[in-house]
């Protein structure tokens, strides 16, 4: 952040946009982003091979795995947007127009001579708004998670009948099902908790971003007030 505020003064004090350095978070904030998700896809990758989602796949009969990995592909898709969009923001905060920069006028308003302004409040309420979504999917893995928890047992006390308790020829097909169904109940909820961790260490890689570039943004309104 200091080379970020001696760059500026060194731009006011009257070098050209060849010699202005560059805002060094932008490249952090990406490869953050990109060796959590190569690390974790690996990871996936390798209890792929061992066979860990094969089981998976076969022991939940609901398919709510599948949902579930759905829905944090979508989250995922979603978080990888808007960080690109937080650090090319960044980035353009750095161009010699400031805040004046076309890539972020959507984050600032107009003053009476349609001079560009900031407002704290409304700009963190956008941003916040903006990354909200994330959160809210990641949010939405847990919830999953837990119904197909509530799934897995109703499937496994499904096949349980008290009548049937003395026969030994009916023991079998209702140990069969009770042991589906706490597969499906540990397996969704298991996939649910590790999907939400994963995305929601990405929404604070995004969270960390979006939190510099109202910073940046609010330096660059104290300095051209």
């Amino acid at each position: 952040m200091a080379q970020v505020i001696v760059s500026e003064a060194s731009d006011h004090a009257g070098s050209t946009p060849a010699t202005r350095s560059s805002d060094p978070y932008r490249s952090v904030l990406m490869l953050r982003f990109a060796l959590l998700n190569v690390l974790a896809f690996a990871l996936l990758g390798a209890a792929t091979i061992q066979g860990y989602v094969g089981k998976v796949l076969e022991a939940d009969q609901t398919y709510l795995s599948v949902i579930i990995f759905i829905v944090f592909l979508a989250g995922l898709a979603i978080c990888t947007h808007k960080v690109w969009q937080t650090s090319n923001e960044i980035d353009a905060l750095n161009a010699p127009e400031g805040i004046k920069s076309a890539a972020i006028a959507h984050l600032v308003q107009r003053d009476q001579n349609g001079e560009p302004a900031i407002r704290d409040g409304s700009m963190r309420l956008r941003l916040a708004q903006r990354i909200s979504a994330v959160r809210h999917l990641a949010n939405t893995l847990v919830l999953l998670g837990l119904i197909g928890t509530v799934l897995g047992f109703i499937i496994a006390l499904s096949g349980v009948s008290p009548e049937q308790a003395a026969d030994v020829n009916a023991i079998a097909p209702m140990v069969s099902t009770l042991i589906r169904g706490m597969s499906t109940a540990l397996y969704t909820t298991l996939i649910g908790s590790i999907l939400n961790v994963w995305l929601m260490a990405n929404f604070q890689i995004l969270s960390g971003g979006t939190v510099q570039l109202m910073a940046r943004l609010s330096d660059l309104s104290q300095q051209d007030a």
